[in-house]
């Protein structure tokens, strides 16, 4: 039982047993104490009730329970209602309940709110909630705290609305627990109205966080509220309740509390409530707040909340250890942490420990532990497994893994099982292909949406097209990139040419696509950037471009490179370009050179280049070189 006593009424005149919920002030020094009690018993033999009733409660609250029994009795046979909810108290801690709950009905009906609430517990420990739910109704309708929290949290069992009405009342009136569960109520009810979709990171695990969990409900790190009013204002009073717990002590309200926080980037508070909740024994703040001190470059700090998370029995903290010495190449440290994840039910300790096996190429131990994990519902561990099995030409046992793990919600997994249908070659596999590639690309796999680009453009739907190439430029993909300037490229009506002295013209956006591919060093549209440079007048700008993607191994940005310096007066600069270029099956190059030889005399040399142009094309080039060879055969043999 959580309070045997009137505490709204009693309080006043001393005959209240208070229970160890509610400590008394320790104030008055023992003496004083001593000198009330032989006061109140002097009273109590002179035959006062009041008297009778209160020293019944100060021996009930020190544990004299045969010396508060007889007086507690007296007094309730007198008709005191205080000293008749005390007694049941008294009884219930004997082992009485049953007699408990008749001296409480007793002073239920008299109108003590704690008696009322007393005996609402009695009956739904009993199973007789209807009961129950009367008396505890007719306790919080008094205003006892502790009743309007009981009866919200019987209401909530039923899953009855009208929990949260007293949930709240009780949570107003102070309640640490009703205002940390209001907290949580109104958390999952802005997640169910508007929760953001979050891409989760395959690297989590391996990094050690991992979602951190509380009666089954998930706070995410990195997930963020919802952008509706509704959904918005319930995490605004969701945060002001976990607020009024945690400084009322509540550790776990004292965690949420931080994780809202770090999401919100207000990390110096946020790390304040995870080191009051670590300090209260909260093993998730203890590894939340080393994540926090890793994150600011505290490494050895972090690894102190993280062993001490570990210690209490926190998965997450213990793979926070694992990475940690994995990445110190302590691997047998390493292992010994996933396991301890392992055995504290975290599944990311048996995936964990499979990448670990892999990196040493311990594959059949990887592949174990990937199946361990995988089985256990570990989409990355399922995705991981079936790439293992790929690896080892075992794409019949990969496929069902890249399945489940896609339909589980791996992103990558879903990419690869498009990448797996489309290395099949048929037409309906290439729709599969598609398909997965779409899931992905929704959301927001990179590489998937650049695949759903190319077959948009294969089917002539260049709107479409453009849409994923903007989504995987936008991630970071130099292919997309430089494809959605050639899509904008194309539509551009012919620009003029560019004569000196004329002001340059300003870059259009598919100039910017090109040069962000450029930037990431695409070769194409290193060259394709070049020679808008040298469209616009701007040689030194051009030459860059074409040399960078010529050093890079573009045969394009030599030959263009070549051009650029020959232009330039610089042949023999030319002409190392043009043979690197040559060399790399670029027949224009292999034509240059022949030019180049001829107009030297070296007729030999020219003639090989010609002959090398003839079988490099393309075919306007074999006829030009053809006709420059046999010229050269003749000059020789004459």
């Amino acid at each position: 039982m959580d309070v045997m006593g009137d505490k709204a009424t009693l309080l006043e005149n001393g005959r209240f047993a208070q229970p160890a919920e509610f400590p008394q002030s320790t104030d008055r020094d023992e003496t004083g104490e001593a000198v009330e009690e032989v006061r109140q018993r002097l009273a109590a033999e002179a035959g006062d009730v009041e008297a009778m009733s209160v020293l019944g409660a100060m021996l009930l609250r020190r544990g004299d329970l045969d010396g508060a029994e007889p007086q507690l009795r007296a007094a309730t046979a007198a008709g005191d209602r205080a000293a008749a909810n005390n007694l049941g108290v008294l009884l219930h801690q004997r082992g009485y309940p049953d007699e408990a709950a008749g001296w409480w009905r007793i002073a239920a009906v008299a109108g003590s709110a704690a008696a009322a609430h007393a005996l609402g517990r009695y009956h739904r420990e009993r199973g007789d909630e209807p009961a129950a739910e009367y008396w505890l109704r007719q306790s919080a309708e008094q205003a006892h705290t502790l009743g309007a929290y009981a009866l919200a949290d019987l209401l909530e069992h039923r899953g009855d609305p009208g929990a949260e009405q007293w949930m709240r009342a009780a949570a107003e009136r102070g309640h640490r627990e009703a205002a940390y569960r209001l907290a949580r109520a109104l958390d999952r009810q802005a997640m169910a109205e508007g929760p953001l979709a979050v891409r989760e990171d395959p690297r989590a695990a391996r990094d050690g966080r991992s979602a951190m969990r509380d009666d089954d409900k998930v706070v995410r790190v990195g997930q963020t509220g919802a952008d509706n009013g509704v959904a918005g204002s319930a995490a605004e009073e969701a945060e002001q309740w976990y607020r009024q717990a945690a400084a009322r002590g509540h550790r776990r309200a004292a965690l949420h509390l931080g994780a809202i926080l770090e999401r919100r980037g207000e990390l110096k508070e946020a790390g304040r409530w995870y080191l009051t909740s670590a300090k209260d024994g909260e093993a998730r703040a203890a590894c939340a707040l080393g994540f926090l001190l890793r994150d600011a470059g505290d490494t050895e700090s972090a690894a102190v909340w993280w062993l001490r998370a570990a210690q209490d029995g926190d998965g997450n903290a213990a793979n926070a250890l694992g990475a940690l010495h994995a990445e110190r190449g302590e691997t047998q440290t390493a292992e010994r942490w996933y396991r301890a994840a392992m055995d504290a039910g975290d599944v990311n300790g048996a995936y964990n420990l499979g990448l670990l096996c892999a990196e040493q190429g311990r594959t059949a131990q990887a592949e174990q532990w990937y199946r361990r994990a995988a089985y256990a519902g570990h989409r990355e561990a399922a995705n991981a497994l079936a790439i293992l099995l790929l690896q080892v030409g075992d794409a019949a046992g990969a496929e069902p893994w890249f399945s489940k793990a896609a339909e589980a919600g791996s992103v990558d997994a879903a990419f690869n099982l498009g990448i797996l249908y489309a290395g099949r070659g048929a037409e309906k596999d290439a729709a599969d292909a598609l398909v997965w590639y779409e899931r992905a690309a929704a959301a927001g796999h990179t590489e998937a949406a650049l695949q759903v680009a190319i077959a948009r453009l294969r089917e002539g739907d260049e709107r479409a097209a453009e849409r994923h190439l903007r989504q995987a430029a936008g991630g970071g993909s130099a292919e997309a990139a430089y494809r959605l300037a050639a899509v904008l490229d194309a539509r551009r009506p012919p620009a003029p040419a560019h004569e000196l002295g004329e002001p340059a013209r300003e870059k259009g956006e598919c100039e910017e696509w090109y040069e962000r591919a450029a930037s990431q060093g695409h070769r194409r549209a290193q060259v394709r950037v070049g020679m808008l440079a040298a469209a616009r007048g701007d040689v030194v700008e051009a030459a860059r471009w074409y040399r960078e993607a010529a050093e890079a191994g573009s045969r394009n940005g030599a030959f263009n490179l070549g051009l650029l310096l020959a232009r330039e007066g610089s042949e023999p600069e030319a002409a190392l370009w043009w043979t690197r270029a040559a060399d790399a099956g670029h027949g224009r190059a292999a034509l240059r050179l022949a030019l180049v030889y001829a107009r030297r005399g070296e007729l030999a040399e020219g003639q090989r280049w010609a002959d090398r142009a003839v079988s490099l094309g393309p075919a306007e080039v074999v006829e030009r070189a053809a006709r420059l060879r046999d010229a050269l055969r003749e000059e020789l043999s004459a």
